[in-house]
């Protein structure tokens, strides 16, 4: 959960990294335009990891590897920095990379890729990832055909959390499909005489990326991966009728005065309510419904609430366009090599294999897509589903758009465009300017 939201919070940083990238690119020096791999350190017994992870999840990363390194003989070495996303190039260009980095945006990790500061994955860690991972996660570790970065962790997004017992008490049931969903918020609000939902978007600078959230999901359960995988690269623009039709969507629920914002005010309430504070709104009995991705138990939890199928609040993944389909966004982390030396592969292939995925997760907080995770190991009931979720092979995944496009836009426009659209700009409008952030080439 933290390291989700540090992602988050520090995201308008992938904006700078792309100008630092940008220099590494144009640098011709080792590693550069020129296509030339970096290969720094030697098997000396000592493994260096660069990261977002910091704080509490920082310490529970060194002790998930603990036990490996004592038996193994290697020590891992953890850097995280809230500087990442800038200082990866600087260092790759100046020759001073870890011997891993943690990357939290595949796209930053396809950019060094491809100019050649990237070590292509080792046979071990390939045959991990197509063992047990999807094809689909497989894919966000692979440039130009080249398979580069194993899957650490990983969050699922687009869950709507509900009370239980408010359900019975009232003979609702979870909706199957969204229009089955749109039904059953317009019979809460006749029953409750209230609106049923809370949303809320504000998160200092980040302020919007829970609204692209929602439109992800909607583009991917409306329009289906094809065109999702199309928008994120550009080839379907904000503008073409299928994202609009995304938004349209959304604004069924969240542009309906009476659907939201129960207990926080109006519509455009929704840009200045914290995110987090919707939790307690959900605790108290305020809100009925609210749409937020895995890593929302924890604050549920910190406002007083308990988490289960058969407790104050539980959640279920929002519902597929056509009854059966299941889709679902997130996010997640990849590790990519700066080094090949015999130490950096054995800890690279261990992070990508089951042994660490179970000794992580079993010490809570955290999820895996890994095939050979014991769902028991889940601290909580939420995570154990959404690690079910994963590993359920009729399950489409794909990776959270706004961090795959270029930071002026998933960290930009795009945030910015659905704080906008929330304050009453024609949506039209909105879509052309979030589409104006894309750059030139």
């Amino acid at each position: 959960m933290r390291s989700f939201l540090h992602r988050r919070v520090a995201a308008p940083i992938a904006i700078a990294a792309g100008l630092g990238l940008a220099l590494v690119g144009c640098s011709g020096g080792a590693g550069g335009s020129s296509g030339g791999t970096t290969t720094v350190g030697k098997a000396d017994g000592v493994v260096t990891v660069y990261g977002t992870i910091a704080d509490t999840e920082a310490k529970l990363l060194e002790q998930s590897w603990a036990d490996w390194e004592k038996a193994n003989n290697i020590d891992i070495q953890y850097e995280s920095s809230k500087e990442f996303e800038s200082q990866i190039g600087i260092r790759a260009q100046g020759g001073n990379p870890p011997d891993l980095a943690i990357f939290p945006q595949p796209g930053l990790l396809a950019d060094l890729a491809s100019r050649g500061f990237i070590q292509p994955a080792p046979s071990g860690v390939e045959a991990n990832v197509d063992q047990y991972w999807s094809k689909d996660w497989k894919a966000y570790g692979t440039v130009d055909n080249t398979f580069y970065g194993a899957p650490l962790m990983a969050s699922v997004k687009g869950f709507v959390w509900y009370s239980p017992k408010q359900f019975a008490d009232n003979g609702w049931t979870v909706p199957t499909t969204w229009q089955e969903l749109l039904d059953l918020t317009a019979k809460m609000q006749t029953t409750l005489g209230k609106q049923p939902w809370c949303a809320g978007f504000g998160s200092g600078d980040a302020t919007g990326w829970p609204g692209t959230d929602w439109v992800e999901d909607l583009v991917l359960r409306q329009a289906g991966p094809d065109v999702y995988d199309q928008w994120v690269k550009n080839d379907v623009k904000f503008t073409d009728p299928k994202i609009a039709d995304a938004f349209t969507a959304v604004g069924k629920i969240l542009q309906n005065p009476a659907y939201v914002n129960a207990g926080y005010g109006d519509v455009k309430s929704i840009n200045s309510t914290a995110f987090g504070d919707v939790a307690t709104g959900m605790a108290q009995g305020t809100c009925s419904l609210t749409h937020q991705a895995s890593f929302f138990d924890g604050f549920l939890t910190d406002a007083g609430a308990t988490v289960g199928p058969d407790q104050q609040i539980w959640a279920f993944v929002t519902p597929p366009v056509t009854k059966g389909d299941t889709a679902v966004t997130g996010g997640g982390e990849i590790v990519g090599a700066f080094s090949n030396d015999a130490d950096t592969v054995k800890v690279q292939e261990y992070l990508s294999s089951p042994e660490w995925a179970n000794s992580r997760v079993a010490l809570g907080g955290v999820i895996s897509a890994n095939k050979g995770l014991d769902p028991a190991n889940a601290k909580s009931p939420i995570l154990q589903q959404a690690i079910k979720i994963l590993q359920d092979p009729k399950t489409t995944f794909r990776f959270d758009a706004s961090d795959l496009m270029p930071g002026a836009v998933g960290a930009g426009t795009f945030w910015k465009g659905m704080v906008d659209w929330i304050n009453g700009t024609p949506q039209d409008q909105v879509l052309t300017q979030i589409e104006a952030g894309w750059p030139s080439s």
